[in-house]
C-alpha cells in the first residue's frame, strides 16, 4: 500500500568526551553520546537522538539546532555538521519519516543542564535504541573518527587550551584506542592544528617539569591533510 504522504525530521547525533577533568573522582575519559528516553509509544522507554519533525518555514540546520535548544537546552555546539540521510520506508511505525542525521560536537569543560529525561551514554555502552537510532550513533562515530584524521575537528571536543596529555586522552576516547601524546604533538603540530601558548601548567604536589599548554589555532573546521589516517599502534 503506497504512503499518502513523506515526512521529514532532523536528528542530532551529539558527542563529548567526558571524564577528562583530573582528580580522584575523575573516571576514564570517554566519548559520550546524548539521549533521551522516549515517554509514549511506540518503543516507550527506549532511548532516542534528540531532534524531531521539519518545519514547513526552516532549513534543516536551522531546525536541528532549535530542536536541540529546545528540548534539550544544549546551546554549547562548538561543532555541526549534516551526516546523512535514512530514507527505509519502515523505518519508523506509521506513515513515512525521512531522517537527516547532523553530528554534533561538544568540548569536553563544558557541562549543559539537561532535563530529567535525557542523559549522556558511552557509545561503547549503548542503552535500547530507538528505531534505527543506533546505526545513526555508529555513522556519526565513524565520521568523527576519519575527521580526525585528515581535518583539525579536535578543536570542538577539547578545551580553549590544554596539555597534551589531556589532548591525548580526548583523541584516544574519540578514536576508541589509546594515543601517544608526543606522536600526536608531533602531527598536530606539524600540520598548524596546535601551537604552544607560551605558558606552562601549575606542578603538582609531586613536583616534576611543569606541562606546556597547548591551543588549537583555528576554531572552524578545515582540512589539514586530505589522505592523512591515524591508526591504532602496530598498524
Amino acid at each position: 500500500m503506497p504512503h499518502r504522504s513523506t515526512e521529514h525530521e532532523v536528528l542530532a547525533v551529539v558527542f563529548q568526551v567526558r571524564g577528562v577533568t583530573a582528580g580522584p573522582r575523575a573516571g576514564k575519559p570517554q566519548l559520550n553520546v546524548l539521549l533521551w528516553q522516549r515517554a509514549q509509544d511506540p518503543q516507550r522507554g527506549a532511548w532516542s537522538l534528540p531532534g524531531g519533525r521539519l518545519r514547513n518555514d526552516e532549513d534543516m540546520t536551522t531546525s536541528v539546532r532549535r530542536q536541540l535548544a529546545e528540548k534539550v537546552d544544549l546551546k554549547q555546539l562548538a561543532h555541526l555538521e549534516q551526516l546523512a540521510v535514512f530514507s527505509e520506508p519502515h523505518r519508523v511505525p506509521g506513515g513515512r519519516v525521512i531522517a537527516s542525521t547532523f553530528l554534533g560536537l561538544v568540548p569536553s569543560p563544558a557541562t549543559p543542564e539537561l532535563p530529567p529525561d535525557t542523559r549522556w551514554h558511552p557509545v561503547n555502552a549503548l542503552p535500547p535504541m530507538a528505531f534505527d537510532h543506533a546505526p545513526m550513533v555508529t555513522h556519526a562515530r565513524a565520521r568523527l573518527v576519519a575527521k580526525l584524521s585528515y581535518t583539525n575537528i579536535g578543536f570542538a571536543l577539547a578545551p580553549r587550551d590544554f596539555a597534551l596529555s589531556t589532548l591525548r586522552d580526548i583523541y584516544g576516547a574519540a578514536l576508541g584506542y589509546q594515543v601517544d601524546a608526543t606522536n600526536l604533538q608531533r602531527v598536530l603540530v606539524r600540520r598548524g592544528v596546535i601551537s604552544h601558548t607560551g605558558t606552562f601548567a601549575q606542578s603538582g604536589r609531586s613536583g616534576g617539569r611543569p606541562a606546556a599548554i597547548y591551543e588549537f589555532t583555528d576554531s572552524q573546521l578545515r582540512v589539514t591533510d586530505e589522505f592523512a589516517a591515524l591508526r591504532p599502534p602496530g598498524l
